[in-house]
């Protein structure tokens, strides 16, 4: 008895029908994003979220605002998880990337944006609060690097944006701490980007301009105090956010520092 051939049900799908299927079959990619309970952190989030993108929220204390964050993310057609640590806390930072690593297929882009202000003038600054500044802002940078580099490089490669401030080049009046933070940014980042780029790990840091949020809300120019942009207006938090998602996909380009503004640098 011969044996026959099942039967086929329906034309079969086209090549391009096949490759839909495949590719909606893959996991979507995700990205951690520190600090994202509110601020550019949050407008992050959302952006990756627009794109179909998995999105780890991360917070240090404010759960509430980290859930509203989320919900926008899953509102915006996205998916995601909340994730709390203090960046402070080596141990806390790596055991966030561990379960970042291990609860999400496809961990591609990590965001450093976790950071706090503060400052005051040089001649009367105290030192707790030039330590919590500098621990939070650069010191809690290098422990999330640290942590997240070995997870792109067993996926061969991946994305790191590091959020750093103007002040950081041009110091500012009051904010001593908050300057030499995130003036070091830049050298950790290049540092990064040399010593991983042959894993092709690309780690760009990005100047995202003024964006009225909770952090800058008491030192924000009022309308027409822009005389040192080009374009005499701001960055909002969307346009500064779709600038970030974009350099984050670029896969030619690391080490560099990228104004979303119109100051020149």
């Amino acid at each position: 008895m011969k044996a026959s051939l099942p039967k086929k049900h329906g034309p079969a799908p086209e090549r391009s029908d096949c490759a839909e299927q495949a590719e909606r079959a893959q996991p979507p990619p995700s990205a951690l994003v520190t600090g994202a309970s509110g601020g550019i952190g949050r407008a992050i989030s959302r952006a990756f979220g627009s794109m179909g993108w998995h999105v780890g929220v991360h917070y240090a204390q404010n759960k509430r605002a980290a859930e509203a964050t989320l919900r926008q993310v899953l509102s915006n057609g996205g998916t995601g998880d909340l994730y709390q640590a203090d960046v402070r806390e080596p141990d806390a930072v790596q055991r966030m990337v561990d379960v970042w690593r291990t609860h999400t297929p496809a961990p591609s882009v990590f965001i450093c944006n976790a950071g706090i202000a503060g400052g005051d003038l040089l001649i009367r600054h105290s030192e707790r609060i030039w330590n919590d500044v500098v621990a939070t802002n650069l010191t809690g940078t290098f422990y999330c690097l640290r942590a997240v580099a070995p997870v792109l490089m067993a996926r061969g490669g991946g994305s790191i944006v590091v959020i750093g401030s103007h002040t950081g080049f041009h110091g500012a009046t009051g904010q001593a701490a908050y300057a030499a933070s995130k003036a070091g940014l830049i050298g950790l980042m290049r540092t990064a980007a040399w010593e991983w780029g042959s894993h092709n790990i690309r780690v760009n840091l990005v100047l995202p301009g003024w964006q009225h949020t909770n952090m800058t809300k008491d030192i924000y120019p009022e309308n027409g105090g822009w005389p040192d942009h080009a374009l005499r207006r701001p960055t909002t938090l969307d346009e500064a956010a779709r600038t970030i998602m974009y350099l984050a996909g670029l896969e030619h380009v690391s080490g560099q520092v990228w104004n979303c503004d119109s100051r020149l640098l």
